[in-house]
């Protein structure tokens, strides 16, 4: 064999792990299990995920470049129509100024994130709040 061909059999095995620990760290998401409220205690952000398809934010960070806003609208998971598993958010009219639409990341551990660009930090993490 040539120190190339096992090169790249070595970085093909390397890929391989890569992508199935990836693939079972992501598991799937049940959608039945994303109605909730999550919360940030460090900033007070809210996010309430109603089971009816609707939700509301408040002192809610989307991305890096804005502040903290209050909007409302419908959300729908689209993890079983979409390249990656994320829950759409529609935002009602004016709530978040010309942005019509936001994806929020389930991330596992009952946590969901805002990322703004997929190469970037997330916004904070919103952790589920514990039932009253």
């Amino acid at each position: 064999m040539t120190p190339a061909r096992t090169g790249a059999g070595r970085l093909g095995t390397l890929l391989a792990a890569v992508g199935a620990l990836v693939a079972g760290c992501a598991g799937t998401v049940d959608a039945d299990s994303l109605p909730g409220v999550y919360r940030d205690d460090g900033t007070g952000a809210e996010l309430r995920l109603d089971s009816d398809g609707t939700f509301s934010a408040v002192d809610v960070v989307t991305d890096g470049s804005s502040g903290p806003a209050d909007f409302s609208g419908r959300w729908e998971w689209l993890g079983d129509r979409a390249g990656s598993d994320f829950v759409y958010l529609s935002v009602d009219g004016g709530g978040l100024g010309r942005i019509a639409g936001i994806q929020l990341y389930p991330t596992g551990g009952n946590a969901v994130e805002f990322r703004p660009d997929p190469d970037g930090p997330p916004s904070p993490r919103l952790t589920r709040a514990a039932a009253p």
